[in-house]
């Protein structure tokens, strides 16, 4: 998605992956309206106004929009669905492209000064494990591997942890004698989304489509003798 952008920018950044729901507008890297509700459910319900509240406060109207950068998770199954629906929505409406950005990534562009550590970010499944992503997988990307807490990997290098499962993995870690840092990033920060964004529509990451990154298979099953036939 290499096409050539103005020198203006204006991005509108919508998250609904973990226990949050955010939207904002940045306009030439510069934050410029920003809304938050925390909590894990309802964001399908939540996330329609605090866009219409970030687009009011940065006077402007969807259709000035020249982006819509979306979190495609991992996180809620249901968080994902509500926050790229919406994206699309309103892309289609705009006429503006919508970019996907991984939790991770938002995550590791607000880190960007470690001391030469190795950024793990670490989220809840909510089933007893967590999705870990460990920086330099898949050229760059973060590329989550479902991973048991008792099954950490092993840490080749000194560490630093973020994401909502952080606190328990530092722990792990450090009660391996790893060198770790636990830093203070729990959720992808609102901001990052949209400058993480600006850097796929400029060409300076690879191409995300802007689709649920779904890690674990659907706990949802179809019946066991198929699906009902259909009414006659």
């Amino acid at each position: 998605m290499a096409e050539c952008y103005a020198a203006t920018m204006r991005i509108l950044a919508l998250d609904g992956a973990l226990a949050c729901c955010a939207a904002a507008v940045v306009i030439d890297d510069r934050l410029v309206a920003a809304h938050q509700v925390r909590g894990a459910r309802g964001h399908a319900a939540v996330l329609p106004g605090l866009v219409e509240a970030a687009l009011a406060g940065a006077g402007l109207t969807a259709m000035e929009l020249d982006a819509i950068a979306v979190t495609i998770g991992p996180g809620s199954f249901t968080g994902l669905r509500a926050a790229l629906a919406l994206a699309h929505g309103l892309g289609t409406a705009a006429g503006c492209p919508v970019v996907g950005v991984s939790v991770a990534e938002a995550m590791a562009a607000a880190l960007p000064n470690l001391g030469g550590r190795e950024l793990w970010v670490a989220i809840d499944n909510r089933r007893g494990r967590i999705f870990l992503h460990r920086a330099g997988q898949a050229g760059g990307l973060f590329a989550p591997e479902p991973t048991a807490l008792d099954a950490l990997p092993r840490a080749e290098r000194r560490i630093a942890v973020a994401g909502d499962a952080a606190p328990e993995v530092a722990s792990r870690l450090a009660a391996r004698e790893t060198d770790v840092m636990l830093t203070d990033l729990r959720l992808p920060p609102i901001r990052q989304i949209a400058l993480v964004g600006a850097e796929r529509l400029r060409g300076e990451r690879p191409a995300l489509p802007a689709q649920p990154l779904y890690v674990d298979p659907p706990e949802a099953r179809l019946p066991q003798g198929g699906l009902r036939p259909a009414p006659r």
